[in-house]
């Protein structure tokens, strides 16, 4: 592996943040406290960015960049029972093409897929370069004796989610990555009716259909949702020619109700979105879809222009398109102050009482008043096309935010309107999830993750946001506070505490509870696992990595034998540490994460093997001729 010289400036290459080189098969672990039964035979698993595949790292490096790493935890059933727990840490590269293309050789210095932060923040000539590059040197990996041909550009480095047999890896610049539990062995790429390495025989296309452009149409969110009754996979895909987005409702092999569709729905366009958006994430209920259309666009066009490829413009509104799950054609549009979602919560159904009056759709998500958790490593101030108008105007913030959408019926004269928007707390939340079985429907409790140190979840230049504090809101019990007291409009709040007040409360029933890490330890996003029989929606489980920042050396750099851990806390109480489970090495503050349980695992569509770095090994050092010459050229002189 080459050796990485980092640049103590950039704080995605410091400290956790700093990728690692190491991976491991599962290796037993070390824990204190008691593992829950409830955990017994399932796994987590965390992806997140670790560009290691470069000699120099320099400023342009992102939290957003980098290979897919997984990095999980299996608790193994043992002993002559099987009700012994002995949990086993295992993290693998996503061994996606350019990983593969990238791994050994020695001819690239630096990453093949352009970093976000150039992208943000470089100058017209770096924007370009950067993006001509990466097509040449995926051109070039075709010719005789390249490491390995790179067919797709993504990284597999965001979320995980599981889906009809499989375990995916997620990342808005591809489509989505199979991988095998628990060992996280890279299947192949999924493409929406099957995935690489299977032995399925499928000549039918499936995400971004044939042609020139269905490379760029099979790009798939970083946060595609399943169904917990139905088992559909539900997806959009953003890109840079019209119509911009589109979308995609893949049902189970065998659909749980004979309501379900059968057969799979590819690329279906949403009307109405007249520019390409940078979209990451989106609501979905059980009988909705919610697509954000927000001031955040990402157009190569506008390097015309000399303005960044990604950029914010506060002038502009934001517009969500709401329609029926299986008809995008169906679309209605609500349109409101500019804003900032990357993560949504949940979103639910509720049928209005009046005949007269169609359904409402809910949406609860983090909403940011500015992109600075973008731009927060990149030296540059965020441009607009003028004055922001004081009706617009917000203070820099980030809340759990809710919105209510009333939908028209048809032959109704009422038009689409949002009844209802603004924030549930003042507290800057992220992150957010659930209990993954209420999803899509009316669940009480969300769980976030927040800083005390920061306070809108975005940082200053040359600095990050860690988390420091977990917690648990009862969403329903705020919004019922709003409906019958309801605050300003758009920028109002319900409960207007600081964090420190929370902290403080000992009401038993705060509909905000907080779980604080101890001074110099970090967390990362938590996954709620639901207790065997649970006497209610909260009883369960929070499964967290974690990091003590003690283990830093003076230069902010991580000792070589600095380790994580993995803390499995009580939701219920949001107090207790149950169990912590000493990990053989660290894990870089990273995305998203998701638990696998045993029943999935056990459930795994078979696979005839995996992808690896081995058979590319012989390529490297093999000269083919002519176009070997070429090809080890170009790539020479790529960099």
């Amino acid at each position: 592996m080459a050796k990485i010289t980092r640049r103590p400036e950039n704080p995605y290459l410091a400290g956790n943040f700093a990728p690692v080189s190491q991976t491991r098969a599962l290796t037993p672990c070390p824990h204190t406290g008691t593992i829950p039964s409830d955990l017994a035979g399932g796994q987590y698993v965390r992806n997140g960015g670790n560009p290691i595949e470069s000699k120099e790292l320099g400023r342009d490096v992102h939290w957003f960049d980098g290979d897919g790493m997984l990095s999980g935890v299996l608790f193994r059933r043992t002993g002559p029972t099987s009700q012994q727990i002995v949990p086993e840490f295992v993290n693998q590269f996503v061994q996606t093409d350019v990983y593969l293309n990238a791994t050994g050789n020695e001819n690239l210095k630096r990453r093949v897929v352009p970093s976000i932060a150039t992208l943000i923040g470089g100058s017209f000539f770096a924007i370009c370069w950067s993006i001509v590059r990466g097509f040449i040197l995926a051109f070039i990996s075709r010719l005789p004796g390249s490491p390995f041909v790179i067919k797709k550009m993504s990284v597999a480095n965001t979320a995980v989610v599981y889906h009809d047999g499989r375990a995916l890896a997620t990342c808005e610049s591809g489509p989505p990555m199979r991988f095998q539990l628990p060992g996280l062995e890279t299947v192949g790429w999924f493409n929406g009716r099957k995935a690489e390495n299977e032995p399925i025989v499928s000549k039918e296309s499936g995400f971004g259909g044939d042609g020139l452009l269905s490379f760029f149409k099979e790009w798939t969110t970083g946060h595609p949702k399943v169904d917990p009754v139905t088992k559909e996979f539900i997806s959009f895909h953003a890109s840079t020619s019209a119509p911009f987005v589109e979308y995609s409702v893949i049902p189970p092999e065998s659909p749980a109700s004979p309501k379900t569709p059968s057969q799979p729905k590819f690329n279906l366009p949403v009307p109405g979105i007249k520019s390409p958006k940078m979209m990451h994430d989106f609501g979905v209920s059980r009988q909705h879809t919610i697509i954000m259309d927000l001031p955040l666009s990402l157009n190569p066009l506008k390097m015309l222009a000399g303005l960044p490829v990604v950029s914010y413009d506060k002038t502009e509104n934001s517009r969500f398109g709401v329609f029926p799950r299986h008809h995008p054609e169906k679309v209605q549009w609500f349109e409101t102050n500019p804003c900032v979602i990357f993560h949504t919560a949940n979103s639910w159904d509720i049928e209005s009482e009046d005949p007269k009056e169609g359904p409402s759709v809910c949406l609860v998500a983090c909403r940011h008043t500015s992109a600075a958790i973008v731009y927060e490593t990149a030296a540059l101030e965020i441009k607009e096309t003028g004055p922001v108008p004081e009706d617009l105007y917000e203070d820099e913030q980030t809340r759990l935010y809710y919105y209510r959408f009333g939908m028209e019926l048809p032959g109704s004269t009422l038009q689409p309107t949002i009844h209802s928007q603004w924030g549930l707390s003042a507290i800057p939340f992220e992150f957010p999830v659930l209990s993954p079985a209420l999803e899509m429907r009316e669940a009480r409790y969300i769980y976030c993750c927040s800083s005390t140190r920061s306070a809108s979840f975005t940082a200053g230049l040359g600095k990050v946001v860690k988390i420091t504090c977990l917690a648990k809101v009862d969403v329903q019990t705020l919004i019922k506070r709003g409906e019958d007291d309801p605050p300003e409009e758009v920028k109002g709040c319900v409960d207007n505490r600081p964090m420190e007040e929370v902290l403080q409360s000992t009401d038993p029933d705060d509909p905000i509870k907080l779980f604080a890490f101890p001074d110099g330890w970090y967390a990362q996003e938590a996954r709620f696992v639901p207790r065997v029989g649970g006497a209610s929606e909260d009883d369960g489980w929070l499964l967290t990595y974690v990091f003590d920042e003690s283990q830093l050396l003076a230069s902010g750099e991580c000792a070589e034998n600095a380790i994580s851990e993995l803390w499995i806390i009580d939701a219920l109480s949001m107090k207790d540490i149950v169990a912590r489970i000493k990990l053989p090495q660290r894990v870089p503050y990273g995305l998203h994460g998701a638990w696998f349980s045993e029943d999935e695992i056990a459930g795994q569509r078979p696979v005839d093997g995996f992808r690896s770095v081995s058979p590319k090994e012989e390529a490297l050092k093999t000269n083919h001729g002519l176009l070997w010459h070429i090809r080890d050229f170009l790539e020479k002189r790529l960099g």
